[in-house]
């Protein structure tokens, strides 16, 4: 493996579409998503303005800007953790979007990235991946993609400016395995080494992305691919911890759950952990 990634490679798995890509690739980056963050922040506002309605909701010349790293410094997970970003072994990539929708319809951008994941993986490996709700993506019951999605909303419609959405993929496992905290829960999609392959779901993931994207709708292949239904869970809020069961992904891809109490209720944001309190 080298650490490298390959800008045409990636083009090759786009195909015909790469003329609809802006995409920056380095071997080394602090985060895919501080950065991307950062150039959207700082954009003029001629170069900020929406595109024109009915168009995807990609940059403001029609084209999804994106961001490749081999290795990230400081990758970031959900609620300020690390993501572990090691060099050679998987790919990192953030993508900016200029959705115009209200800040809590966010959520379908990350679910239709955990969607585009599995269909990368499956377009590229043999292997049958699933999603554990909301944002993790997971092989041979171990966690192979985390996704992060962030965005700055005006103050006064409530709608997105823009929205960064970022995805790391564990290609391969570290020659050294994974790191002591995350060894029992990070596992890689792959042990067969295979020739571009980083390159080749960086393209698949991207396509897919946009397709579901411009679909609009995507809720029963996230559901098909659910983790978590039927399962007995923890969802954890503000460091409490509520016993529930999974009945169902709803068709706005909200967790549908049930508590002890009999109650009900369609999660649309949070964290749940497969976890048993002992």
């Amino acid at each position: 493996m080298t650490d490298g990634l390959s800008l045409e490679c990636i083009k090759q798995a786009l195909g015909g579409d790469a003329a609809f890509y802006d995409i920056v690739v380095k071997d080394s980056v602090s985060s895919t998503n501080t950065l991307l963050k950062e150039y959207a922040a700082g954009q003029s506002a001629s170069e900020a303005a929406k595109p024109e309605a009915g168009s995807l909701p990609f940059a403001a010349d029609g084209r999804m800007k994106v961001l490749i790293a081999g290795h990230q410094t400081a990758g970031r997970g959900r609620r300020g953790r690390s993501f572990e970003s090691p060099a050679g072994t998987g790919v990192y990539l953030s993508v900016l979007l200029r959705p115009g929708c209200p800040a809590e319809q966010s959520l379908a951008i990350t679910t239709a990235a955990a969607v585009a994941a599995c269909l990368a993986i499956e377009e590229c490996t043999e292997e049958k991946p699933q999603i554990k709700w909301v944002n993790d993506v997971y092989v041979r019951g171990k966690k192979v993609c985390g996704i992060l999605t962030e965005g700055s909303a005006d103050p006064a419609s409530g709608l997105l400016n823009w929205a960064v959405m970022g995805i790391g993929f564990n290609v391969y496992e570290p020659q050294n395995g994974f790191s002591e905290d995350i060894k029992d829960l990070a596992g890689a999609i792959t042990q067969n080494v295979q020739k571009n392959l980083r390159e080749r779901l960086s393209g698949a993931f991207l396509r897919h992305f946009a397709d579901v994207l411009a679909a609009g709708q995507h809720a029963e292949a996230y559901k098909s691919r659910s983790l978590l239904t039927g399962k007995d869970i923890m969802v954890i809020r503000s460091g409490t911890e509520k016993p529930a069961h999974v009945l169902d992904i709803d068709d706005q891809c909200r967790l549908v759950v049930r508590y002890e109490d009999g109650s009900t209720e369609a999660l649309s944001s949070g964290e749940v952990s497969t976890r048993l309190l002992g």
